[in-house]
């Protein structure tokens, strides 16, 4: 597992939002339209594949798929993989703000830590890859608390959340 300080993962004096979405896509992260981001690669902290392997689809898009572990209970969660479409399904009733330990569904392995939320809430950011390099300048960090529909995506090590909320 990586050992990140709790810190803000972002290194915002070099940080540029182009606006040049197209220019960073790649094969991991799709631009639909100009407005809808599409995670279309994603990897646990091994590098195991977290797309497509359930056969869930949101919108046609094949889902990201999480293990979790909350209330004594595990199970496996399917996540919209278009951003910002807070829906997935879920394995067993969960209320919300319940916090939940994210994992692998492939290795078992638990996600890398990323750092605190930082909103007010004790939520904190585990990191699902976008390449198999597994590296920080280019991953989706999700939040750990059941109903806190709070992530970033960050490509090339530009915060493409923080562009796409500001270009509607």
């Amino acid at each position: 597992m990586a050992s990140w300080t709790r810190m803000d993962p972002v290194d915002r004096r070099n940080l540029t939002i182009t606006g040049r979405h197209r220019a960073v896509t790649g094969p991991h992260v799709t631009v639909e339209d100009d407005v809808l981001v599409i995670i279309t690669q994603a990897y646990g902290p091994r590098g195991d594949n977290l797309v497509g392997i359930s056969g869930v689809e949101f919108d046609g898009h094949p889902a990201v798929t999480l293990a979790i572990r909350a209330l004594g209970r595990d199970g496996l969660v399917h996540l919209s993989p278009i951003h910002g479409d807070g829906r997935k399904t879920k394995p067993f009733d969960i209320p919300a703000g319940t916090r939940c330990e994210l994992l692998c569904p492939v290795s078992g392995q638990p996600l890398d830590f990323v750092t605190e939320v930082g909103d007010g809430s004790d939520a904190r950011y585990y990191a699902i890859y976008l390449t198999p390099q597994l590296s920080q300048g280019s991953m989706v960090m999700v939040s750990d608390l059941w109903g806190h529909y709070h992530s970033r995506i960050i490509d090339d090590f530009e915060l493409i959340s923080a562009w796409a909320a500001r270009h509607p």
